[in-house]
């Protein structure tokens, strides 16, 4: 008979009739039990595997060296003003500059026999040429029979700048450097009373100077 009229044929393989009585006619063998078998894991990706990594620690705070600090606060005072130089570019421009100082004194000594070298300067020698400025400044020293020239401005920035020496340098300075420069500026400035006194009082009562003779009131600089 060819494959297409072959006829179907159902067979009830079910042992047990829906009352739950036993078929007669099941096959007695006894059923085969399929073991359950897991479905396989699916392989996991080397690239999706997830590999716990260490927890990174927090940066530790390093403690800034001096000059670190001084070029923070110099660039948070004025951010367009130029980096503050590194320790070692400054000791190269020192080593530069007393070189070439040296040579320059030993020119000039050369070129003037007999002629002393000048004295290194010091805290004494800074002071007394701030002193000596304002002095000048302040009309003083000036030949007799002249009239005195007076720069009160002049005078000012260097009574300011021989204060802010002191305060700057005031826990570091030796008893004789502090009594030095206490003492120059108390003259400066009881000087500096002085002549703006004489000044405010000549500007209310003029007096013109005797013919011929030259007049000793002093006089500010323009």
């Amino acid at each position: 008979m060819p494959e297409q009229n072959k006829p179907f044929v159902i067979t009830d393989r079910r042992k047990f009739t829906l009352d739950g009585e036993p078929r007669p006619d099941a096959d007695p063998s006894p059923e085969k039990v399929r073991p359950i078998v897991p479905p396989a894991e699916a392989p996991v990706e080397s690239s999706a595997r997830v590999i716990p990594q260490p927890i990174a620690e927090a940066p530790r705070a390093v403690a800034a060296s001096p000059e670190t600090e001084a070029a923070n606060d110099f660039a948070d005072e004025d951010p367009n003003q130029p980096p503050a130089p590194t320790a070692e570019q400054m000791e190269q421009s020192r080593i530069a500059f007393d070189a070439t100082a040296e040579r320059l004194d030993i020119a000039i000594r050369s070129a003037n026999p007999g002629m002393e070298q000048l004295p290194k300067m010091s805290f004494e020698r800074l002071v007394q040429s701030v002193y000596m400025t304002a002095i000048m400044q302040l009309g003083g020293n000036t030949p007799e029979g002249q009239k005195p020239q007076v720069d009160l401005l002049g005078a000012k920035q260097s009574i300011d700048m021989l204060t802010v020496i002191a305060d700057k340098t005031a826990a570091s300075l030796t008893l004789d450097e502090q009594q030095l420069i206490d003492s120059a500026l108390f003259e400066l400035r009881l000087a500096f009373l002085d002549i703006t006194q004489a000044l405010a009082r000549t500007a209310q009562k003029p007096q013109p100077p005797a013919p011929g003779t030259p007049g000793f009131g002093p006089s500010i600089v323009r």
